[in-house]
């Protein structure tokens, strides 16, 4: 990945019809991304087959490939086109948001989505494979809605394996909302035909029910199942929300209390907000983060570290778009928060030498009710806990300190989280942190000069 300026400078608009090389795509044109990891290492990255300002763009799912998580190459489409009983029930001329897991006793599953746009004529469709490479061989429907019969929505799979290693397909969007239900550890396809599950999450009209691109992480170290979901307008005002529950089938809930499937409160008040989009000083505005997948490896430390792969729009042109990675970390009460940068790679974000926290940093307030991108604000920030600073590469839990003009103590406290990072506006190891305050509304930062 290159820096802010040069990564906008790639993305200016196509002329009308052009078809781009697809060997300098990298980790453009890339929506609704999902990355796993391959038993030789390298990593694989699908999505819907969409691209901006383009002609004659290959159907049935786009793979990249990539050996740092940073670097990406396109490689293809793993179908020719749309697979028929897919594309006889929906449609569809291509295929969106497909989930790849590794299948227990062996193989891939691919779980993709098969509709068109404002339709919820859908259907989410089973391929499988000995590797991520391929090839994919089709094995039909596993869950399809229609309109006039259904009020689910059958697209966005995602698959989670709950604490006895039972798999789950979670799914939906606008219309009723987000379901899960048990698939058949044996076949990959719903344990019950027919079944369209459990309802989780849910928004009411007045927002048009705009909830989709959710996915669950199974957390064995607190025993929980972590709910992230996409809320608004993928075209503009995108945020990504999370919920907990003790249960695979619900209720998730917010940090406040409030249920996922709450019709009843401000739409805005439900689901913590844990990203939305927001500028650094010098920096690229980034416009509605959504759709997010997880990616779950071994860390250094031999503990599972999980990166958010999700895409963003450019504020300056917003039909362009680019897959970014961020680290996801639980703060010392269990709640996840998401890095204020991309993933840059763990070399490069080392810091060469413990940093103290105090100082001033720009930070970032991700307001639940406001859609509008967040600039960062210079704010100074110091460590409630003892010591106070950072060993480079580790992790810590604090408590923080973060000046806030006009709010009742000027300032507020943080469960957050003080990690490396990349500071892409200026190019260089930074110290950042994603906190959580007692209302449940999520501050990022990162520190402007890290070696004061």
């Amino acid at each position: 990945m290159a820096t802010d300026t040069d990564v906008s400078r790639e993305l200016l608009p196509l002329p009308a019809g052009a078809n781009p090389p697809s060997a300098s795509w990298g980790s453009r044109h890339a929506h609704d991304p999902t990355v796993v990891q391959d038993d030789d290492g390298t990593y694989f990255m699908f999505s819907t087959d969409a691209v901006a300002n383009a002609q004659d763009i290959p159907a049935g799912v786009h793979i990249r490939t990539s050996t740092d998580l940073v670097e990406w190459t396109y490689a293809g489409t793993a179908f020719d086109g749309v697979p028929q009983p897919a594309a006889a029930w929906s449609g569809a001329q291509g295929l969106w948001a497909p989930d790849v897991v590794r299948w227990p006793g062996g193989g891939w599953h691919m779980y993709y989505s098969a509709s068109t746009f404002g339709s919820n004529t859908s259907a989410i469709g089973l391929a499988v494979a000995s590797s991520p490479a391929g090839p994919w061989e089709d094995r039909g429907l596993v869950v399809a809605t229609r309109a006039g019969e259904h009020s689910q929505n059958a697209i966005d799979a995602a698959v989670t394996f709950d604490a006895d290693g039972k798999p789950w397909l979670t799914y939906g969007s606008f219309f009723s909302g987000i379901y899960t239900l048990p698939l058949d550890a044996a076949t990959g396809l719903a344990l019950v035909e027919g079944d369209l599950g459990t309802v989780i999450a849910r928004r009411p009209k007045s927002v048009e029910g705009a909830v989709e691109g959710a996915f669950v992480l199974y957390r064995p170290e607190d025993d929980a199942y972590v709910l992230f979901c996409s809320y608004d307008s993928l075209f503009s005002t995108y945020n990504i929300r999370v919920a907990v529950a003790d249960c695979i089938t619900g209720p998730y809930r917010d940090f406040l209390g409030n249920p996922m499937t709450d019709l009843e409160s401000p739409p805005a008040s439900v689901g913590t907000k844990v990203l939305g989009s927001y500028q650094f000083d010098g920096g690229t505005g980034w416009l509605a983060p959504g759709h997010n997948s997880v990616l779950t490896q071994e860390g250094p430390d031999g503990r599972a570290e999980h990166f958010a792969v999700h895409h963003v729009r450019f504020a300056a042109d917003p039909s362009q778009h680019v897959v970014q990675l961020r680290r996801i970390f639980f703060t010392a009460s269990g709640w996840p928060v998401v890095s204020p940068q991309p993933f840059a790679g763990a070399g490069r974000e080392a810091l060469p030498t413990s940093v103290p926290v105090a100082g001033t940093w720009q930070v970032l307030r991700f307001a639940p009710e406001s859609p509008d991108l967040v600039p960062a604000v210079a704010l100074s920030v110091e460590c409630i806990d003892a010591g106070g600073a950072v060993s480079a590469g580790a992790p810590e839990q604090m408590r923080l300190r973060v000046a806030a003009p006009g709010s009742p103590d000027g300032a507020v406290e943080l469960d957050a989280v003080v990690f490396d990072s990349w500071d892409w506006s200026r190019s260089r190891p930074a110290l950042s942190f994603s906190g959580l305050d007692q209302h449940g509304v999520a501050w990022s930062g990162t520190r402007m000069s890290p070696y004061e």
